[in-house]
C-alpha cells in the first residue's frame, strides 16, 4: 500500500527563509529511515505557495491563478511517498516525522489500480496505467 505524509505549510515556510541546518539534519535522518527500511519511493520540499499557481475550471475554461495563497494551515510543504504493507505503518511513520510544536502532517493512501471498476470503458486504461507503474522505479532502498 502506498501513502503519502504531507507535511503542512507554516508561516515560516510561506514567507520563504531555508529550513535551519538543525531542521536539515533531522529531516536528513528522518529521509536515511525511510530509505534504510525500504518504504521511501518519493519524498519533496515545495517552495512556498508564492511561487506556485492553481489552475481552475469557470466557465467552460481553465484560469491559472497566482500564489500566494492564504490560510497557511492548507498548504503543503513537502511530502514523501511511501510503500508499506498497511495504515498502521504508515501512520507509525508519520509519528517519527521530526515536528517542531504545533506543526503537523496528514496521511492519505493512495489509489492502486485494482481500486477502480474495470469495465470495458476503462480496462485498458487501467492496464496501461498498471503497466507504466510495473515500468517504474523500485522503491528507494531494496
Amino acid at each position: 500500500m502506498r501513502f503519502m505524509i504531507i507535511f503542512k505549510a507554516t508561516p515560516e515556510s510561506e514567507a520563504g527563509g531555508p529550513p535551519t541546518s538543525g531542521q536539515l539534519v533531522e529531516m536528513g535522518r528522518f529521509n536515511d529511515e525511510l530509505i534504510a527500511a525500504g518504504v521511501l519511493l518519493a519524498g519533496e520540499g515545495l517552495y512556498p505557495s508564492a511561487s506556485g499557481a492553481r489552475v481552475r475550471r469557470r466557465d467552460g475554461r481553465h484560469v491559472v491563478i497566482d500564489g500566494p495563497f492564504a490560510e497557511t494551515k492548507e498548504l503543503v510543504a513537502g511530502f514523501w511517498l511511501i510503500q508499506v504493507k498497511d495504515r498502521e505503518e504508515a501512520l507509525a511513520w508519520a509519528q517519527r516525522v521530526p515536528l517542531s510544536e504545533g506543526e503537523e502532517v496528514e496521511v492519505r493512501q493512495a489509489h492502486e489500480v485494482a481500486d477502480f471498476p474495470a469495465d470495458d470503458a476503462a480496462k485498458p486504461f487501467l492496464e496501461r496505467e498498471q503497466a507504466w507503474r510495473n515500468a517504474g522505479q523500485k522503491p528507494i532502498g531494496r
